[in-house]
Order: C-alpha cells, then structure tokens, then sequence
C-alpha cells in the first residue's frame, strides 16, 4: 500500500466531498494548508485524541503546512456536537489553566518542529457585530436545529443556549481564516468541519476537504470519553497505560493496532491471522507493550509489561510500592472501619466508592481479600493493601 492510499484509508471513515479528487490533489504534490483544532476544556488528552493527532502528523511528515489550533476562544462556548447536553461555560483563566498541558502531553504524538501552533482567540477576539452578521448569513439556522443531538435536546425540552448555534460558525471562520484546503477530525466534527467549506467556497470560490477519522473504543467498548471513565490518557503512566490496554475487549484489538499504533498495515494483517489460531492475551501484551513504547519509549514499555505479568499474572507484589504514613501516638494503634481507613489512605475518594470497592471483591490488605465493610483495620507497619488489579499501597507507621 503506498503512503496516499494509506493516508486516506487507515483510520479513515468519511472523506468530503470524495477521496479520488484529494488523492489527485496529493498525487500532485501541492503542498496543502492543513489544520487540526482541540479546545481546551479539560486538562488531559486520552488515546482516542491521539487517532486524529496521528493523522495530522502524517501530512506534516510528507511536507504539508500543518496547523495544530488551540481552540481557545471557542472553548469559552464550548462545541455539544457528541453532548446531549450543554457545556459548563469555562471562564478564561480555566481555559488558559487547561491549555497549559496539551502541548506536553501532544507532543508525544506529533512533530511540533514540523506542525505550527496557533490560537483562535488571535482572530475571533477581533470580529465585530458587522463581521458576526456577515458570517452568519452564510448558514442556516435550520442546519443547525435539524441535527440529530439537536434534535433530541429540543424534543426533551432541554434548554440550547443561543450561543451554542455559534460554534459551527467560529470553526467554519477558523478554517476560512487559516485557508484550510483539509480540515482532519472525528466524525462527530463533520457538520462543524462543512462550515469551513462553505466559507471557502462562498468567499474564496475554493474547494477543500474533511477527512473525518474513526473513533477508538474506550476499554468498555463505547467511544473513549472523560464522562463514562473508559479512556486512557496520554499522561497515564505506563503501568496503568499497559494495564488499561489489556482491559480492553479482544475484538477491539486490531482496532488499536490500527487507530492506536504506527504498526505497518502489512504486520496488523498477520496480527489478523494469528488471532485466529493464537492467543489473544499474548497478542494483547504485545499491543500494550507497542503503545507504551510509542509515548515513553522501549525501557517503561518493557518494565510495564514486566510490572503486569508480576503483579497480574503471576499475584506478586510490585517491586515499588507507594508508601503512606501513618501516623500513631504513643503506642496506641488507631484502628478504623475499613471504609473509612481506605478513604484516610486515598485509595478511595469517598465512603461510597470504598464500599462499592469493597463488595465487589476488590480489596485485599496483606494477600488476604476483605469483603466485609464492617472489618477493622488495625494498621501495622509494612501491611500492604491492594485495590483492584493493579493499585498498592504500602503502609509506614510513623510516631
């Protein structure tokens, strides 16, 4: 397969208006002006972000003028295209706190010696009334209203802020104001994404493309999201990174291969066939230990896959362990219920989590599985507790 063909098919799901004139436009070796935008409402980037990040560092490899946009005056709205309901209205100093981040944490996927950076708020700050009235004109309300989320919110009597019809306008206007030729983003970005063609056909007679990119599944199988608590962040570390990939469900292996991974569509194929006949947790851990080593290099990823075949696998104890003081006065030992001993601990946020973690077996202090919320921890120095599969605590007491 050669790197045009690749380009507009791996992880591709819709290419507008069709994948034969950008492929001739890319054959001929104009440079193109490409942009990818992120707002900044959150402070993390997970795995699923990073499908879209791969495909934009792709086209700054092969030459392309690539622009990676901060978002940061759309944020400030705020886009609903995949909510079923408003976003939190962010002030400025949450959006500037959140951005400071991104960078570190994108720059493990993408080349920023290659792609430029720009903010939003250098241009769109600047509009007046006059420019808002005449980008407007060129939309439809009806657009808008008629999509589905939309929809749905409407028909559920939900409140849609008026500023919210803004927002496929500002990203149309980002597009126009960067005379974007192809515009790289999520499926969920389609409607948003076509606002940028129309203005560079109805102000500049140009035509330009969207490529919209697939989703990575989250390791619950719906689509990765901060909300349902399924992502892997890109700020993970890489035990927790390994140990989340090995979560995931085996059907979505050559799905991560594919989205998550600059494996070689050549290998993905014989990854394909060894599942067949082979053993899909082998194959995983080669999949966790490949995705590791792209964002902390081969050292961690090979320590991470170490850490799980101990810690999960085998049921040895981590070779580091965090530790938590304790401290006693005299030598009385203050002995709690274990719900309340693991929030004091921090090994749960709250009462009700502990108990929940408690029920559903997840705890253990010493190898010794603890299922009764009634229990009393009488804290000894050195005693280890374990959450889940993969979380220890050791405790130190202190006087």
């Amino acid at each position: 397969m050669d790197k045009i063909e690749e380009l507009l098919t791996r992880g591709v799901a819709n290419i507008i208006p069709n994948k034969e004139e950008l492929e001739k436009v890319l054959a001929s070796g104009k440079k193109l002006n490409v942009y990818l935008g992120i707002d900044p409402t959150s402070t993390k980037i997970h795995l699923g972000h990073a499908v879209v990040l791969k495909k934009l560092n792709e086209f700054a490899k092969l030459g392309h003028n690539v622009t990676f946009l901060i978002g940061d005056f759309t944020a400030l709205v705020g886009d609903t295209s995949d909510k079923e309901s408003g976003r939190p209205i962010l002030t400025p100093e949450e959006v500037g706190e959140n951005f400071k981040t991104y960078k570190k944490q994108a720059e493990k996927i993408l080349d920023f010696s290659k792609v430029k950076i720009r903010n939003n708020s250098d241009w769109l700050s600047k509009l007046t009334y006059a420019d808002v009235f005449k980008l407007k004109r060129q939309f439809s309300l009806n657009d808008f209203i008629s999509r589905e989320l939309i929809k749905k919110r409407l028909g559920e009597g939900k409140n849609i802020r008026f500023d919210e019809t803004e927002y496929p306008v500002m990203q149309g206007y980002d597009s126009y104001f960067l005379d974007t030729d192809l515009q790289i983003g999520g499926t969920d970005q389609t409607f948003n994404m076509q606002a940028g063609r129309t203005l560079q056909k109805n102000w500049r007679n140009k035509e330009s493309f969207i490529i919209a990119t697939e989703f990575l599944m989250g390791t619950d199988g719906r689509k990765m999201s901060k909300t349902w608590n399924n992502a892997i962040w890109l700020d993970d570390n890489p035990n927790d990174m390994f140990a989340k990939i090995m979560a995931i469900k085996d059907e979505l292996i050559i799905q991560y291969f594919t989205l998550a991974t600059n494996t070689s569509s050549e290998e993905i194929k014989k990854v394909e066939e060894k599942l067949k006949n082979g053993n899909p947790m082998e194959i995983k851990k080669n999949l966790a230990e490949i995705i590791v080593d792209e964002i902390y290099g081969p050292k961690p990823s090979e320590e991470a896959r170490d850490n799980f075949e101990n810690t999960v696998q085998n049921k040895k104890l981590p070779s580091e362990i965090k530790t938590v003081q304790v401290s006693i006065s005299g030598k009385v030992r203050v002995a709690k219920q274990l719900v309340d001993y693991l929030v004091d601990v921090k090994l749960a946020l709250s009462k009700s989590e502990a108990k929940r973690l408690i029920e559903q077996g997840g705890i253990e202090i010493d190898g010794k599985r603890i299922t009764d919320q009634t229990f009393i921890v009488d804290p000894k120095d050195g005693m280890v507790i374990k959450v889940g599969k993969r979380k220890f605590v050791k405790i130190k007491i202190t006087r």
